[in-house]
């Protein structure tokens, strides 16, 4: 007990050490400040993109041994930063600079980057890989003149090898903790992208989902994460798990940030097929024409009260909801309550719906594609992966957790008629679940907790938006999760702005032990 109160001493010495210290360059507070703020201040002088950098690099130094909230850092940023630097003195006078031109972002650890970053999914058997090209969003990032700082971590291969494993636990990058309460669970797996956002580590980052990956963090850290419609960003050059569902998406302080990270990553790419059937849902003009702090009024939204709702214990939770559902009257919101999906206990039981057996059998062929495509790798097969996951237990933590999934998803044999009848009755589920209630009770989207209706979303490829909603009764922070059908962005990001103008729930986190 002595041992344990001494550690957790030492980790609040190294958290609180500084609590009374803010970086500052010219009298301008780094800390949570929105990309808006970075740019004015880029804009007046008071601050540099290298200034900016070194903070986030600092902070990182300072905090992630004990987050766990970045893998690596990129050995190149400060030169970015420098050349951005320079670029803002040279532009011609009145020539405007993308909304992301000198900021810093954080990628998951399965965005590839050409450059001297790894991309492992958290494992030790893809360091010293090289991939072809930049993923498709890092590409777009570039462009717009972003600085990429790092690899963030996550839940190894996106939480699809072992079922036992903990959610924000990856070999390489180690257990993720939640920045408000450290012993809480930071939800994965796209952990150590929404960790470090909350923890002041970067000011946006990217992270990806394919079931709940993305939504889950945000909420668990107190950060807005958006799961675009599949296709709206592109996925080459990311470690996948589905092509059919899985999306790349911003995680940030506030919605405005987010949604200027998903204009700069939205594009049709010639490398994901996908990305040119939903080049329809990019509006033109892009998504931030819809940041409007009025954009509840006159919106649709419904409530399942069963399971979603009944899924939450804490009374803090509840209470928090009734009120929210008082607030989005206020601001103009109709609210169709108690309603029901059909067929939901099916939809949520990957095994009874049948995404479990697609997403094994996806899984073994997209990872193959993607590790033969590499330049240079240890591995190239998912085959390659499991032995070396044997041969290296002990760094793998093969012995802890084992690779069940793995191992499932090497006995799949391609798209046979199991997986055929699986995504058949998948998009079933869809059409007369999720699609009927949105278009019978003309919905703009629905409201649940955290992020509970992730799997409903997933299978549809739909879109869902998670905002900070609260803290239960031990601190840990909550979401509120807005979906809708494909390319309902827009209407999403106007209910989740105007949600989050009127309520304005996010505070920093307070590194509980």
């Amino acid at each position: 007990m002595a041992s344990l109160l001494s550690s957790m001493l030492l980790i609040l010495v190294t958290i609180f050490s500084f609590g009374t210290y803010t970086t500052t360059a010219q009298r301008f507070s780094i800390r949570e400040a929105s990309l808006n703020d970075l740019q004015l201040a880029f804009k007046q002088n008071q601050l540099t993109s290298r200034q900016l950098t070194e903070f986030y690099l600092g902070e990182i130094r300072r905090l992630n041994s004990v987050l766990n909230g970045v893998i690596e850092v990129n050995p190149e940023a400060l030169y970015q930063a420098d050349k951005a630097d320079q670029e803002r003195k040279v532009k011609a006078p009145g020539s405007p600079l993308y909304r992301l031109h000198g900021i810093p972002i954080l990628l998951r650890d399965n965005i590839g980057t050409k450059d001297k970053l790894n991309t492992t999914s958290g494992s030790f058997a893809l360091p010293g890989s090289i991939v072809p090209r930049d993923a498709g969003v890092v590409f777009k990032l570039r462009k717009a003149g972003a600085i990429i700082l790092g690899k963030a971590s996550l839940s190894e291969w996106t939480q699809f090898r072992s079922l036992i494993a903990p959610n924000g636990l990856s070999p390489r990058g180690g257990q993720g903790k939640n920045p408000y309460v450290l012993s809480a669970d930071p939800c994965g797996s796209s952990s150590g992208s929404a960790i470090s956002v909350a923890a002041n580590l970067v000011a946006v980052s990217l992270g990806t989902e394919t079931d709940g990956s993305l939504l889950c963090p945000a909420s668990f850290n107190s950060v807005v994460g958006i799961k675009p419609t599949v296709g709206i960003t592109s996925r080459s050059g990311v470690i996948p798990i589905s092509p059919r569902q899985d999306s790349v998406g911003p995680i940030a302080r506030t919605v405005s940030d987010a949604v200027y990270v998903l204009d700069a990553i939205s594009v049709i790419d010639y490398y994901d097929e996908a990305t040119r059937a939903a080049s329809k849902y990019i509006p033109q003009g892009g998504f931030q024409q819809y940041l409007n702090p009025y954009g509840l009024q006159g919106k649709r939204l419904g409530i399942v009260r069963n399971p979603f709702f009944a899924l939450v214990k804490d009374s803090a939770v509840t209470q928090a909801f009734a009120n929210h559902f008082q607030t989005l009257r206020q601001k103009g919101a109709v609210l169709v309550d108690h309603l029901e999906i059909d067929n939901t206990e099916i939809i949520l039981n990957a095994n009874a719906s049948g995404e479990a057996t697609a997403l094994l059998a996806e899984f073994k062929l997209s990872l193959n594609t993607y590790l033969k495509e590499l330049v240079v790798s240890p591995v190239r097969t998912l085959a390659d992966v499991i032995a070396f996951n044997v041969k290296n237990a002990d760094l793998e933590l093969n012995e802890e957790f084992g690779q069940d999934i793995f191992l499932a998803a090497q006995a799949t044999n391609g798209i046979g008629n199991k997986e055929k009848a699986a995504l058949l009755n998948l998009a079933r589920l869809t059409r007369d679940g999720f699609e009927k209630l949105i278009r019978d009770n003309r919905l703009d989207a629905l409201v649940t907790p955290a992020a509970t209706v992730a799997p409903v979303l997933a299978i549809g490829g739909f879109p869902g938006i998670n905002v900070p909603a609260g803290y239960d009764s031990k601190g840990v922070p909550f979401g509120i999760n807005f979906g809708g059908l494909k390319g309902s962005e827009p209407k999403l990001i106007e209910i989740a702005f105007g949600f989050e103008q009127a309520t304005k729930i996010r505070k920093p986190p307070s590194f509980k032990p």
